[in-house]
């Protein structure tokens, strides 16, 4: 990513965006870092970077930091992963502690949402969501 890019200014983000006007206005007028971005992060394995997810993030931090908010929306468990998707947790995996160990940060910015969780998920995640989902 040098020189357009330092290291300290690289911003991992999501596959979700919400953009206001004047961010939107930001990113179609940039020429320069996506010119960056859009470039294969590996030669071998062409398809295993997804530059928007990192771009989107990256550009609006550097032109307007006050003006993002410092949440990333999802965690990613990317132990086991499986052709470039994430892990998915299973009905087994799903509980309180799981939860609360999915809360916290491993970096400096917290988390909004976890991901990816099966469709059988859903019922013990329901079980729970009273006594532990939504209570902070």
């Amino acid at each position: 990513m040098l020189p357009e890019v330092p290291y300290d200014q690289f911003r991992a983000g999501s596959q979700f965006f919400v953009l206001t006007r004047r961010h939107a206005i930001m990113v179609v007028r940039d020429m320069r870092l996506w010119k960056k971005f859009k470039l294969p992060c590996l030669i071998e394995r062409r398809d295993s970077c997804y530059p928007e997810e990192h771009y989107f993030p990256t550009l609006l931090d550097m032109q307007d930091p006050e003006g993002c908010t410092k949440y990333t929306l999802t965690r990613v468990n990317w132990t086991d992963s499986v052709a470039g998707h994430p892990h998915m947790y299973e009905p087994g995996e799903v509980s309180a502690s799981l939860i609360r160990e999915l809360r916290k940060s491993n970096t400096t910015h917290p988390y909004m949402f976890a991901r990816k969780f099966s469709p059988e998920c859903l019922e013990p995640l329901m079980e729970i969501v009273d006594s532990v989902i939504l209570r902070d």
